[in-house]
């Protein structure tokens, strides 16, 4: 018995990007995330998969860069001609690497600022701070207090925080382990988790730590030099012997593998070949 197909919240078909009209960035690159899904985006440094989410979110202007070809549907919608404040106010909210947050103002204000997403939203609920704070309880702590003497972790939490004041049909998450130590990455990661089952918001996650972001999510990207090279679900991902080795830092005896240790591994890539 075949499950009925979900909706695709986000559908992103063969597109290019350039930057400064000449750097090719992403190539033919297609990707869609089901509603209620969580998708993860892997690759390596300078993939390209943070100019996907910009690409998504409609932020490639302010870095002199374009869509070039292709098309991006949100929510049934072309996003052509739309730019990023009509997006956000569509329900598309972009937590973008390194957090972000207004460090002048209080978590409170911070949190105050994101309602400004929700300006001329049709049937949209009132503001709920009190859900962040339940997610969030040290942000309740410290919702007085400037978000610029926050710990990195806190940060994270805020800039979630505010994503969900936007009540968001789909978030993009940029690299929300970036920085953190293992137990942050881990509180982040089971709250993102929650987040999704409880709200069935969908998310594209782009996450350099393969091994947490597909244990979160449902179906996953891997990205190479601006396109993607292999996709499946979460659990075909980490299971596949290949992405084990390159991405999940596992032998095949399931040692852990020196990255630095590894010389011309595209040769070995079954995808690449």
């Amino acid at each position: 018995m075949t499950e009925i197909a979900r909706a695709n919240v986000l559908e992103v078909n063969n597109i290019e990007v350039v930057y400064n009209k000449v750097v090719q960035a992403l190539r033919g690159l297609s990707l869609v995330v089901p509603q209620g899904h969580i998708v993860a985006l892997l690759g390596s440094n300078g993939a390209g998969k943070s100019t996907t989410l910009k690409a998504v979110s409609g932020l490639l202007a302010l870095e002199d860069g374009q869509v070039e070809s292709g098309s991006i549907w949100f929510d049934g919608r072309d996003t052509a001609a739309m730019a990023p404040q009509q997006l956000v106010r569509s329900g598309l909210f972009h937590v973008m690497e390194g957090r972000r947050v207004f460090e002048d103002l209080t978590v409170e204000e911070n949190l105050i600022a994101a309602t400004y997403a929700l300006t001329g939203r049709e049937h949209h609920a009132k503001p709920d701070f009190d859900l962040v704070y339940t997610y969030f309880p040290r942000l309740y702590e410290r919702r007085k207090g400037l978000a610029g003497y926050l710990s990195g972790g806190e940060q994270q939490m805020l800039a979630i925080g505010r994503a969900l004041i936007a009540q968001p049909l789909l978030m993009l998450l940029d690299e929300p382990s970036l920085g953190l130590s293992p137990k942050l990455v881990e509180d982040i990661f089971t709250i993102i988790a929650r987040i999704n089952a409880e709200r069935g918001t969908s998310m594209l996650l782009v996450e350099q730590n393969a091994t947490v972001a597909l244990a979160v999510a449902h179906s996953g990207y891997i990205m190479e030099n601006g396109k993607i090279v292999i996709d499946g679900s979460a659990d075909r991902l980490a299971s596949d012997a290949d992405v084990r080795e390159f991405y999940l830092g596992m032998g095949g005896g399931g040692e852990a593998k020196s990255f630095k240790n590894i010389k011309h591994y595209k040769r070995r890539k079954r995808w690449l070949s």
